[in-house]
């Protein structure tokens, strides 16, 4: 057990070394945001500040929830950087066409097209960025496409589209939109400026966009299959190492009757129920605007003909969408390790209740409060910089304002601090002390990571923003909710003395070791086109690849919890809570692994990133690993309240085997196809054609977004059956002896 605490403490060091070496290299070669942008001719494009402003106008509106930037954000309305990059190739292409040959660029073909293509590709990759005025120097024919697009964004912010389910009124300002046309510009600039002596742009030269030669690079393609040869490697390795080496949670003399039995619960156990019954009404909720949200894509002006984008616009709909799966999840977690807490210690400390139920208010003021306050900010109900504060940063998946951040990261701490207060005591009486240090090694994990969430400012560069937004969505989500996972799983079946302590803690030390060998720098394969230099692109791609190859033993782990679950009559009213656990395995094996891999090299994320087949891997990987678990672990908990009840499990397998079936449904029948149709056509055509309005809008696709509905109605059914199931559980258990 020592050799694996000393391996488990390597990993993490070197681990957090790299990424913080990675962090520093991608700090000091960040895209220049210029002080000026200025015509050759002298005229003042954008002032100081213009383009940082820019980029607050469209975070306050939304961000990343109203289309996409560098690839990261929502699926409906365009990526802006292709869009914008696109728009501006074209519109020059004209004008010299229509000078020098009389007629518009598509009508070109042969030399003449390819003398055209090639000074555009001169004036747009040429870096004329001076880093010691920092000022840009742009053509006059470039400003004056910064203007025509102008126009049209003015045009769809202002009056609304129903292709891009942008609500009318999403920005009227005059000043505001020519800042938000700004920050587009830059962006696109960045995307197809070379960097200083080199031949790529800022972005690797993503995304893909042919009239200005923006192809995978070098590093891409090597890179890729760098990662492909190592995940074979280490998938081989693991293979040996299991057939000879691994010992899994060993089995122990399971007792006749359940443990549980006749255990009487502390009041901060009983105070937990109340975090159930919000996983649920939460869980719901998410399903409900999920539902408006999909629907957007086919009528984005409304729902069945009810004006709702008036008051609640797609961007609030995909905003509380995805948000709310990130605070019923993390609740079903909280609500579960308070209540596994007593059970460590073995008693109750002084005031855990009143601490349960303070975190518990911080928490619903915390849920309540940020989604108004995003409301409001997309609805320009806040002044000023309080969109900041108490709106909508439009960071995708901490979109919460900074107050709300704030108060969340003191909520988790204080969460770290019940739960050590019961478990540090612990860990001075007798037997395995590893299984409790791991347990709270993975709960300070959770805790503490969430902080990065608070290391940038309202103007921060973007690509400073994303390096530490990607260690809350993955390091905090990715990393260390999946060593809990393993963590809790172990503890529960030893808690129920199928399995010894110490070979739970074994097997979850091992698990945990490896997952974060490929899970901590593995961070840096989302950042290959946000404005970073190339050896992120190098060090993510490797390191992603071997976090897929824990996720493909998750079948063994599956095979071990049903026979866990077999060894004694009585454990058959765990049946389908194990079975829930099984499911976690599946989805970490296809949600995780094949969905995440589908996407993952760089040079297949390169043309697939911010398309359908991210949702794929999204909506197969949060939900069917982590909200999976969210569910079991709420339904252990139940269990574990009334234990002697005897379960009419009719409901809960109906609720089972829909949620499993609809998700896998709505991914087959609709998300992928989607995602590969657009694959292909960001790969013959331009990532903005995979984008655009023209592409997604045809009968074909539109036909696929209504295919939606066969798995996301059978998911939602089971929704219903699964929280019908659970509130009955809660509103019917039996008190607790005196």
């Amino acid at each position: 057990m020592k050799k694996l605490w000393i391996m488990l403490i390597a990993i993490m060091v070197c681990s957090f070394a790299i990424l913080g070496w990675v962090g520093l290299e991608i700090f000091r070669e960040i895209p220049p945001i210029p002080k000026r942008v200025v015509t050759t001719e002298g005229k003042v494009l954008i002032d100081e500040g213009g383009i940082s402003d820019g980029q607050n106008v469209w975070q306050a509106m939304g961000g990343m929830q109203v289309g996409s930037v560098w690839g990261h954000g929502s699926y409906v309305a365009p990526d802006w950087t292709a869009d914008y990059l696109h728009r501006e190739s074209l519109f020059m292409l004209d004008q010299w066409s229509g000078g020098r040959y009389g007629k518009d660029g598509s009508g070109l073909a042969g030399e003449e097209k390819a003398a055209l293509l090639q000074r555009l590709q001169t004036l747009v990759r040429t870096n004329t960025y001076d880093p010691a005025t920092e000022t840009l120097t742009i053509d006059p024919l470039r400003a004056a496409a910064f203007e025509e697009n102008l126009k049209h964004y003015t045009d769809v912010f202002t009056n609304g589209s129903d292709e891009y389910a942008i609500q009318r009124g999403a920005q009227s300002d005059p000043d505001r939109l020519r800042k938000l046309n700004n920050f587009f510009f830059w962006t696109a600039w960045a995307s197809a400026a070379n960097r200083p002596n080199n031949t790529i742009s800022y972005t690797s030269n993503f995304p893909s966009e042919p009239l200005v030669a923006n192809y995978p690079t070098s590093s891409s393609i090597i890179w890729t299959g760098v990662s492909v040869i190592v995940l074979i490697f280490s998938i081989g390795a693991m293979v040996w190492f299991y057939a000879g080496w691994h010992k899994g949670a060993e089995e122990r003399d399971t007792p006749d009757s359940d443990p549980l039995i006749g255990e009487k619960l502390t009041p901060s156990q009983t105070a937990t129920v109340k975090y159930f019954l919000i996983v649920s009404l939460l869980f719901l909720l998410q399903i409900v605007m999920g539902i408006i949200t999909a629907h957007y894509g086919v009528e984005g002006g409304g729902f069945y003909g009810i004006p709702l984008q008036d008051w609640l616009p797609y961007v609030v709909s995909r905003t509380w969408h995805t948000q709310l799966g990130i605070f019923w999840i993390a609740t079903a977690w909280l609500g579960a390790g308070l209540f596994i807490a007593p059970y460590i210690c073995g008693y109750e400390p002084k005031f855990q209740k009143l601490g349960v139920d303070v975190l518990f208010l911080a928490l619903l003021i915390v849920v309540l409060g940020s989604m108004a306050g995003q409301w409001m900010s997309v609805m320009h109900m806040l002044p000023g910089d309080l969109w900041f504060w108490f709106g909508h940063q439009g960071w995708e998946y901490v979109d919460l304002g900074r107050v709300w951040q704030a108060a969340l990261f003191i909520g988790l701490l204080l969460w770290l601090f019940l739960i050590a207060r019961s478990a540090v005591p612990a860990l001075k009486g007798e037997g395995s002390k590893s299984l409790i240090v791991l347990y709270l090694f993975t709960t300070a994990g959770i805790a503490f990571f969430y902080a990065p969430g608070l290391f940038w400012g309202m103007r921060s560069h973007m690509t400073v923003v994303e390096y530490w937004r990607w260690w809350v969505v993955h390091l905090w989500v990715e990393g260390f909710f999946e060593v809990f996972a393993t963590v809790v799983i172990a503890f529960l079946f030893a808690r129920l003395r199928v399995i010894r302590a110490d070979h739970a803690a074994y097997a979850a030390l091992l698990s945990g070791a490896i997952y974060l060998s490929g899970g901590i720098i593995g961070t840096l394969h989302h950042l290959y086109f946000a404005g970073t230099p190339t050896v992120a692109l190098a060090f993510g791609a490797v390191f992603s690849a071997l976090e897929i190859v824990p996720l493909v033993f998750v079948g063994y782990e599956a095979l071990e919890n049903i026979r866990h679950s077999k060894a004694r009559p009585w454990l058959e009213q765990y049946k389908w809570i194990v079975y829930f656990f099984v499911a976690v395995a599946f989805w970490n094996l296809v949600g995780a692994g094949v969905f995440g891999f589908m996407i993952n090299p760089p040079i297949a994320l390169y043309y697939m990133q911010g398309l359908n087949t991210t949702a794929v891997h999204a909506h197969g990987a949060l939900y069917g690993v982590y909200g999976t678990l969210g569910l079991a672990l709420t339904l252990f908990c139940l269990r574990a309240m009334d234990p002697e009840r005897i379960w009419n499990t009719k409901l809960l397998s109906f609720a089972f085997w829909s949620l499993n079936i609809g998700m896998l449904l709505e991914i087959l029948l609709s998300l992928l196809p989607i995602g590969l149709l657009q694959t292909y056509q960001s790969v013959s055509t331009g990532y903005w054609s995979a984008r655009s309005p023209e592409f997604m809008q045809t009968d074909l696709m539109q036909f696929l977004r209504w295919m939606r509905m066969v798995g996301d109605t059978i998911f939602a059914v089971g929704a219903v059956a699964w929280v019908w199931f659970a509130i009955r559980l809660m509103l019917t258990r039996k008190k607790p002896l005196p």
